[in-house]
Order: C-alpha cells, then structure tokens, then sequence
C-alpha cells in the first residue's frame, strides 16, 4: 500500500489543456465570482496597513505575504531581500502668514529635504507650469518659496499622469537649481477633497534637496486666489523628513510550476508596498491580490505548460527596487513574457501586447477570450509597469490589461486610498480577465520569443 501511494504521489500533476477556448472561457467565467482576490486586499490593507518600503511596517508585510501565498498554495515561497535608502515622513504644516491668515493641507514629497523643526517663512513666487519655472534665471528664486501649478484631468488611460507627473518629479530639482529655499505643489491628482498626494521626487546630482510638498488641490486653487488677489502672499512651511540609511526591502516570490521548464517563465505580480497616508488598497494591494488570484485559478486547473512566477515587489514607489533587484537576481533565467497589475482596482477596457511575430497567433486568442468581458485589443506597444520593465527591458514579451484611469488620481497616494474604494464586482471583473489571459499565454504552444524594444 506505502508503495503505491509513493509512486502516486510520484505522478506528474494533470497537464491543463487551457489553449481550448471553450476551457479557457469555462475559468474566464468561473473567475467572475472570485473571492481570491478581496481576501487577499482585505487582509493586507487591515492586517497590515501602511506599508513604506524599507520600514518595519513593510517588513511585516513580506512576513505576511509569504504566509499567505503558501497558504493559497504557490510552491518555492520565499522573500528574495535588497538594500535600500530609506526616507521617512517628520511634521507637516503648511500656512498663509500674509495677507489672509489660514491653513493649507500639505505633505512632503518622498526624498524632500527638511525645514528647521520651527519651519521657514518665505514670500510664495507663483508659477502656473513647470515650463515657467524652468524659464526663470539661475539664482532668482534665493529666500523664497515656489509655488507650481498644473491642469491634470482624469483620463480613461492614465495618460495625463507622464506629463503633469514631472511636475512632482522634476519640479522640485528645477526649483532648488533656480536657489528656491523650498517648493510647495499642486498635487498630481484629480481630486476635489483636502487630501494631499504623496509621491516621490528626485534632485539631480550635486543639488542639495529642498523642503518639497504637495498641496491639496482645493488648498492650491485657494492659494492661488489669494495670489490673484495681487498682495504679496508669505508661507510659512514646516517639513522635517529625514533620510534613515539603508535599510532592507525584499521581493516575495511564489510559483506555480511548470511542465515544460523550457518554455520559460511568466512573471506577473504588483508591488508589496504603499505609501504611508492610506493603506495602499488602489495602490497596489488589489494589484497583486487580481494577479494571485488569478495564477491561483491557474495553479487549480492543473500544470501550466509554463511556471508562472508570481511576484509581490517591495519598494517600487520610492524608486522602483525591487523591480531592479528582481531583474538582477533573475538575469539567467529565461522569462517568456511579463505583466503587472499597478493601476487600481477598476474594470480593465483594453489589453496591448508585445510579441515575437511568430507568436502573434496568442494575440488573437487572447481577443477572443477577453472580449466577453468588455475589453477590446488597443494598439499601443506593451510594456508598462515599474516593477516589470527591467525585466522587458532585456527582450522579454509583454501583456499589458488596461484598467480605467477616471477615478485612479483621485486616489492614488492619498489619504483615501482605503478598502472601501475597491469594488468587488470590478475587482471579479480583473481576476477573470487576468486568468483568461494567464490561460492563455501559460499554455499557448508558439515559443515566445524575445521582441525588440527601442530605447
């Protein structure tokens, strides 16, 4: 009796036939009443909260995670650590001194300089665009604050984010070059409540950072009617961030094994960590909660032809590190297409994707598969994703599912990025499209070659 049940045990597991549509359709559906995936951004948000990469929060976080993707099943469970710089938030004030007294709602960027603990009080210059700060001379902003605007409007594709985004990027480098003793901006969000974006920046080599904070949108368009008011307006500003050193991050990493070791890896997953003034449940606990799940539906229906490698990457709002640690870590291993979910929670309307030409055939199963669900091909070249892209940046194939962007920036880096904006009936709507897709690509037959990507 021991014998067989050895040699049983000993049996491959069943190899799943998913490159059936009808197969792949019968999961597709079944994923619509998923529970997978709010368990697993219910129990983050409230187990775990705040997660800021590199603090003791998001080092329980990985302890979570690997505890709960070895509980769902995925085998080879680990964290995979790094080092990192660690910034971490001090006090926040923001108020007008002159000429009408009030508070202003405020947080600092990530890796801004700090103020004095008593704070700086500085005459505000105003600048509507980035392009009108970078227009003035070198040196003409020494002693004051400056105050940067921008239209960001929501948008179906997040494509409003690249370009106002460097407001928040790029703004505060250009202003401490143009000598600004600290910068206060227009929060890069779309939004109406007096809830700052956090977000990071960076400082070019060489330029010392400045005091830099976001405004909340209301409190920025009050600032700037009190600017129109024609008076010299005073700020007095309190920001007392401080860099920590290097502390330790890590990537928790879980798979479900493949068949077929050389048809290579599909890597999916989103990012482990948050920012600090809500618990992260746009930004990324549904994230890597739709792709687990997802890989889970998988993993149940028996052996993938291709492991799928689902990983929950740590640090990548602060810089995207993990996504980088990962790709260094993995260099010699051969992946055979990546996707990341880092958009929110919201019903994906499109997918694009990046294949070899003799794969090109997976592009058109995957439309018919997804279809059903609402979501139509794009024709845009896929790749996004931080956490992914040194990964594709060496050749590796790429799918991207699209969710809607029309209420993400109201959200994103915000105190009201909490479970109770997650809805279930959308979120099901993710995990389907996502094991659709993973059905797909994981079994498909074609060798999923390297593609060209331009730099």
């Amino acid at each position: 009796m021991r014998a067989l049940l050895l040699a049983a045990l000993a049996l491959p597991l069943p190899a799943l036939a998913q490159s059936s549509p009808a197969e792949v359709a019968r999961l597709r559906d079944a994923a619509l009443t998923d529970q997978v995936a709010w368990d697993i951004t219910e129990g983050l948000t409230t187990e775990i909260g705040a997660r800021l990469a590199g603090t003791p929060d998001e080092a329980r976080a990985r302890t979570w995670a690997v505890a709960k993707m070895k509980a769902l099943g995925f085998k080879n469970v680990r964290i995979e650590p790094y080092q990192m710089p660690v910034w971490v938030r001090g006090a926040e004030t923001a108020s007008i001194v002159a000429p009408f007294p009030q508070n202003l709602a405020v947080t600092a960027l990530g890796n801004s300089g700090a103020t004095p603990a008593a704070g700086i009080e500085a005459e505000i210059v105003y600048f509507p665009t980035l392009d009108d700060l970078k227009a003035v001379p070198a040196g003409s902003l020494r002693g004051k604050i400056a105050f940067v605007s921008h239209a960001m409007t929501a948008t179906q594709d997040g494509s409003s984010y690249g370009p106002f985004g460097q407001v928040r990027r790029a703004g505060p480098g250009i202003a401490a070059q143009k000598g600004a003793a600290a910068i206060v901006i227009r929060s890069i969000g779309t939004d109406y409540h007096r809830n700052p974006h956090a977000g990071g920046t960076s400082f070019p080599a060489g330029v010392t950072p400045i005091p830099a904070g976001a405004l909340s949108i209301p409190d920025a368009e009050q600032l700037e009617r009190v600017l129109k008011r024609g008076k010299p307006v005073r700020l007095r500003l309190v920001l007392t961030p401080r860099q920590i050193g290097m502390r330790e991050s890590g990537n928790v990493v879980g798979e479900v094994p493949g068949r077929d070791p050389s048809a290579g890896i599909v890597l999916v997953g989103g990012h482990l960590d948050s920012w600090d003034l809500g618990t992260g449940a746009f930004d990324d606990a549904a994230g890597v909660a739709i792709t687990a799940a997802a890989a889970k539906r998988i993993m149940d229906a028996g052996r993938p032809r291709r492991t799928i490698r689902v990983v929950w990457f740590g640090a990548e709002e602060v810089g995207g590190f993990g996504g980088t640690a990962y790709a260094l870590a993995h260099k010699g291993e051969r992946h055979a297409l990546a996707a990341e979910s880092d958009f929110g929670a919201d019903r994906i309307w499109k997918f694009d994707v990046a294949l070899p030409e003799s794969a090109g055939a997976i592009a058109d199963r995957l439309g018919t598969a997804l279809a059903p669900l609402g979501i139509a091909r794009g024709s845009a070249f896929a790749g996004d994703g931080t956490d992914i892209g040194p990964t594709l940046a060496t050749g590796v194939a790429a799918v991207d599912l699209a969710q809607s962007g029309l209420r993400y920036f109201d959200l994103h880096h915000t105190p009201d990025d909490t479970l109770d904006k997650i809805d279930p009936v959308q979120l099901q709507q993710n995990v389907a499209a996502w094991t659709a897709m993973l059905a797909v690509v994981a079994n498909a037959p074609e060798d999923i070659g390297p593609v060209r990507r331009t730099p």
